[in-house]
């Protein structure tokens, strides 16, 4: 159950949408302005290309990634999508509404295995907010949870500096 958010307590799978795209939740309907309690989020399906390409940028080739038997008698259901690549999703959902945000840190804590082809919903809610010269020290919290079951499957904190609280609303042309 996520809770908290936008008012009233809802399942992951109420609010993933299944084409990807980011969705978005405010504390004001009439603010396009970050404030705390806001929420973004963005889901994702990780491909076995992106777990190739992730390999090959970080010369990681664990065959717990690549080898569906070896996976499966260590303990897993099937093969492996890094934690780092789901971990991705937290950067690129805060610089999408925010460009040119910096992002300064990141605590995680894996909690449950991601594999190829689930559903990860990505979440991002601003938890404190400092003005500082003409810029903005937001720190969040951050979850990736599995649609299939609503697992949580990572979870933590982040901190970035934004160029301002005003948050794009349309995607960025890349998406």
């Amino acid at each position: 159950m996520v809770t908290g958010q936008c008012g009233e307590a809802m399942r992951a799978k109420t609010f993933l949408p299944r084409n990807g795209l980011v969705s978005r939740c405010f504390s004001s309907v009439t603010s396009k302005t970050l404030k705390v309690g806001d929420v973004l989020r963005e889901a994702r399906v990780f491909s076995s290309e992106d777990v190739k390409s992730y390999a090959e940028v970080s010369h990681d080739w664990n065959p717990l990634h690549f080898d569906q038997e070896l996976a499966r008698k260590a303990g897993f259901e099937d093969r492996l999508v890094y934690g780092m690549l789901v971990s991705s999703m937290f950067p690129r959902i805060i610089s999408s509404h925010f460009p040119g945000a910096v992002y300064v840190s990141q605590t995680l804590h894996f909690r449950s295995p991601v594999y190829i082809g689930d559903e990860i919903l990505g979440l991002v809610q601003a938890t404190a907010l400092k003005e500082t010269k003409n810029k903005y020290i937001v720190k969040f919290s951050t979850k990736c949870i599995k649609n299939d079951d609503e697992l949580v499957a990572l979870d933590g904190e982040a901190t970035a500096i934004l160029p301002s609280l005003e948050m794009m609303l349309h995607p960025s042309p890349s998406e």
